[in-house]
């Protein structure tokens, strides 16, 4: 039976918190009460105990991810397997155990190893024959169970996790972060057998025990600043050198910096003198000194070079239109439980804004059509792409057929593919194939926009924020929740008619939904 590791109350005000760094590895023994891993908050760091005795059989999230209070952070397996590694930890034997791990990791394969099973660069679609790896998550003498995640690897569409085939210990790795692979490719060699990685793991522990003691014994002046804290730093072009540490050992946290921030913007207005300084633009040295020069990823490149083909193919115009919001809103507010109680899923804009696009492509054939060299290719189905802006930049994720599916089954497909690319694990068949594209700024606060086509579809709405303007309805003067819409498109196959009347109908269908239940 396994313990959960849960996140504790951190405080009245403070309701997540950022994973420091794992004390322990999958494998471990570990003693009640015993720190397993230290969590961030923005003024303090906290150490949480081992809630029970045994082997810490499974850690749920990593270094640098924030957690809610009470969310899963592992799990302890029962006392029985601490207790038979207690006798391991014998100080006779701690040397002879540090000199047999040394000759282990330098030779290979231990005596009673298993078969080494490759790990290479699986396909990723037809049109993509290499990726380049990102981050690694291993390192070679690192106990990996089937189906972990080794490295990361990243194609011109999405980044891709590669999974151990097989639970043992990773004996060598082929390549490092940045480096460009065909498909196909050796990544890396696993040692595969339970039994042999139990004990390369626990000797290792063993072994990293004794200089572990030592650096934490020697108390050294300050510890590097917590991720969040370097995250900022790193953004806000400051040193955590330059300021004073609260957490841990003069630990460097993110309510540190924001303290300096603070403290910078006081001072600022106060020292007219140093103006000249900053008005004088600094030599060219100085400059390169303070630059941070990073490669695009992959997924950013493609990204680029599509957005501008975009613009020197086709001949895009944008055309506007605002739609009043009233009676969606009022419907979601009048059946928004009804619907999640019955569907499991939110009513959204989005499954309404889908059902109203594909209402009107079906009467502008046009906007969902693409050029083919000579020919026009219209499309009979309705393959919408939906815009999700990610860490790694923008995706396009595909709710195929759309036109018959339900507000329901849009919402739950949308939310599916949004979550997917937010955590980089969309395959390439859920990118590609789309007829025309939904890209919703208002999220950011977008208040007006022009889209550019992802090719080489001939259509892309851009919605916007809902801003309360007021309206004259009626004949009256009225408070109405407005949004703008825009309509980018390609003159060369849809006409200003076709663009506006689409635009048109896309209103009509928001502003009184009535008409998608009879398909008016």
């Amino acid at each position: 039976m396994a313990t959960e590791i849960r996140v504790p109350t951190l405080g009245e005000s403070v309701t997540e918190a950022t994973i420091g760094r794992w004390f322990k590895n999958v494998g471990d023994a570990i003693k009640i009460d015993e720190p397993i891993v230290e969590l961030e908050t923005d003024k303090v760091t906290v150490e949480v105990p081992a809630p029970a005795a045994g082997t810490l059989e499974e850690v749920a999230v990593k270094e640098g991810e924030t957690v809610e209070v009470g969310a899963l952070l592992g799990a302890i397996a029962d006392g029985k397997a601490a207790g038979a590694e207690k006798p391991a930890e014998k100080p006779a034997k701690k040397e002879k155990a540090e000199g047999q791990v040394k000759a282990e990791k330098v030779e290979g394969p231990a005596g009673a190893g298993g078969k080494l099973v490759e790990v290479n660069v699986p396909s990723a679609g037809e049109s993509v024959t290499e990726a380049e790896v990102g981050e690694i998550y291993k390192k070679v003498g690192d106990v990996v169970k089937a189906d972990e995640a080794i490295l990361e690897l990243e194609t011109d569409k999405a980044a891709q996790e590669i999974m151990a085939p097989v639970t043992g210990v990773l004996r060598e790795l082929m390549v490092k972060t940045g480096d460009e692979v065909q498909v196909g490719a050796l990544l890396a060699r696993i040692e595969e057998g339970v039994a042999d990685t139990t004990a390369v793991k626990r000797e290792s522990g063993e072994a990293a025990a004794a200089p572990a003691e030592k650096e934490t014994g020697a108390e050294e002046t300050a510890r590097p600043p917590a991720p969040s804290a370097a995250k900022l730093l790193k953004e806000q072009g400051l040193k955590a050198s330059e300021m004073t540490g609260t957490g841990k050992d003069g630990q460097v946290l993110k309510g540190d910096v924001l303290a300096a921030m603070e403290q910078r913007g006081r001072a600022a207005p106060s020292e007219p003198a140093e103006a000249p300084k900053v008005a004088r633009a600094p030599a060219p040295a100085e400059d390169k000194e303070r630059e941070e020069r990073v490669k695009m990823t992959r997924l950013r490149q493609t990204i680029a070079r599509r957005l501008k083909e975009a613009q020197q193919t086709a001949a895009m115009l944008t055309t506007f239109n605002e739609v009043d919001m009233t009676a969606v809103m009022d419907l979601r507010k009048k059946y928004k439980d009804l619907f999640e109680k019955k569907h499991g899923v939110k009513l959204g804009f989005m499954g309404f804004f889908t059902k109203a696009v594909c209402h009107a492509l079906h009467e502008i054939p046009a906007v969902n059509a693409e050029i083919d060299g000579t020919d026009i290719v219209y499309k009979n189905f309705c393959h919408i792409g939906v815009a999700v802006g990610t860490e790694r930049g923008l995706v396009v994720p595909v709710v195929r057929d759309a036109d018959r599916m339900g507000i329901a089954e849009a919402e739950k497909e949308i939310g599916r593919l949004g979550a997917a690319a937010r955590d980089g694990k969309l395959s390439m068949a859920e990118m590609q194939g789309g007829t025309f594209t939904i890209s919703n700024g208002g999220v950011y606060g977008s208040l007006m926009s022009t889209p550019i086509l992802n090719a080489p579809q001939s259509g892309i709405l851009g919605m916007h924020k809902i801003q309360e303007r007021p309206m004259v309805v009626g004949g009256e003067i009225k408070i109405r929740p407005m949004m703008y819409l825009a309509l980018s498109y390609d003159h060369r196959i849809v006409d200003g008619k076709e663009a506006v009347t689409f635009l048109v109908r896309v209103k009509e269908v928001l502003e009184d939904p009535e008409r998608l239940v009879l398909d008016l």
